[in-house]
């Protein structure tokens, strides 16, 4: 186990020692980076314990101190899971924090039974139910009985939508009086500031995201292929993310019939929003989409399913379209009452889009209504 330091302020009355457990550097980094500069802020010592990566040394630059904590994303390992409960019970002896924060599935599961079995304050961040509780079976009733026993004595869990937050108080995972509902990680408006829209001529849909059956790239490629049948050269479809091995074979075919162009991982992406006239996303769950929330704020119509992570995003027929969840019909009607809609209607559309996000998911509200709960 191997720790970093970096200066310390002074003590202040009511300093508080927090311990923040997370699976990924980046995802901490990008999306809670203003929540830890507010606890530091505040005068707390910070502590972060995740596995080592190409973003801790900005995390520790911030003013963070790194326990280096291996663990395995995804899957499920008994020995190395058991080993992971035990480290962070050690972590947390060593550092006697007064407030552990946890992000993800294990930090939130074997961090929160490590709270719980030291008697430490502890608050989980559950950002999206995965695909063990989405589908069912006996791995969702495991991962239940096990989000039951560690957010037993939490003092709040946090959520990011209130379908989630619904779905696991009816699975009687947590009690409703623990939880509290925030508006996904919020986003920084500075990042991805409004955008001129794009000049009229052929609409130009972006996906932004993994290339998997998940985000309903299925249905989106079924939608785009009839909607070239009708429009042809005046649609098209920009791809950005990561390819799944079981769709190379699939993006190939469409890339070279014309219904598609794929671009890849990209470090760029606020230029492709740029350069969009709508994000579509027909996701089939969702904590809060960060895409929907970038692509919004820098002012750009929104197509994406009518659930819980998505919907929160759009304002119906105002600021994008909601489509039915796993439904290509559905799907397509709502790009093409997209495409047909008058050039100066796709503008008003865009800046309705800007302002809803802004209004609503600002990182800095996002972040005080997390401080009010926490201390």
């Amino acid at each position: 186990m191997s720790v970093f330091r970096r200066g310390r302020c002074d003590d202040l009355v009511n300093r508080m020692k927090i311990l923040v457990l997370a699976n990924f550097d980046v995802g901490l980094y990008k999306f809670r980076k203003a929540l830890l500069e507010r606890f530091l802020k505040d005068g707390h010592e910070v502590h972060i314990a995740l596995p080592n990566g190409e973003y801790v040394p900005r995390l520790v630059e911030l003013g963070c101190t790194y326990i280096e904590t291996p663990l395995e994303r995804r899957g499920m390992n008994p020995a190395k899971d058991i080993s992971l409960y035990h480290l962070y019970c050690s972590i947390i002896k060593q550092i006697r924090p007064d407030l552990v924060v946890t992000y993800t599935v294990k930090p939130n599961v074997y961090g929160g039974m490590a709270c719980r079995k030291l008697k430490v304050p502890y608050a989980a961040n559950i950002t999206g139910l995965g695909t063990a509780i989405e589908q069912g079976g006996a791995l969702r009733t495991l991962v239940l009985n096990m989000y039951r026993e560690a957010l037993k004595k939490a003092k709040v869990v946090f959520f990011e939508n209130t379908g989630n937050r619904d779905r696991l108080v009816e699975f009687g995972a947590v009690k409703a009086d623990k939880t509290y509902v925030l508006n996904g990680a919020g986003i920084e408006t500075s990042d991805y500031p409004l955008a001129p829209y794009p000049p009229d001529g052929p609409v130009k849909f972006l996906f932004v995201g993994r290339i998997m059956r998940e985000k309903g790239v299925d249905e989106l490629f079924s939608a785009m292929t009839r909607l070239k049948q009708t429009y042809g050269d005046r649609v098209q479809l920009d791809l950005v993310g990561f390819n799944e091995e079981s769709y190379e074979q699939k993006i190939q075919k469409l890339q070279k019939d014309g219904i598609v162009q794929f671009l890849g991982f990209q470090d760029d992406v606020p230029s492709f929003y740029r350069s969009a006239h709508c994000v579509v996303l027909p996701s089939y769950h969702e904590g809060m989409s960060n895409v929907l929330l970038e692509a919004g704020a820098m002012g750009r119509p929104l197509i994406t399913s009518n659930i819980h992570g998505c919907m929160e995003a759009v304002e119906e027929g105002k600021s994008g379209y909601l489509c039915a969840v796993r439904d290509a019909d559905s799907l397509l009607d709502a790009m093409s009452r997209f495409v047909e809609l008058p050039y100066e209607e796709k503008v008003k559309m865009g800046q309705a889009s800007h302002d809803h996000v802004v209004k609503r998911f600002d990182k800095k509200l996002v972040v005080e209504d997390t401080i009010r709960q926490l201390y």
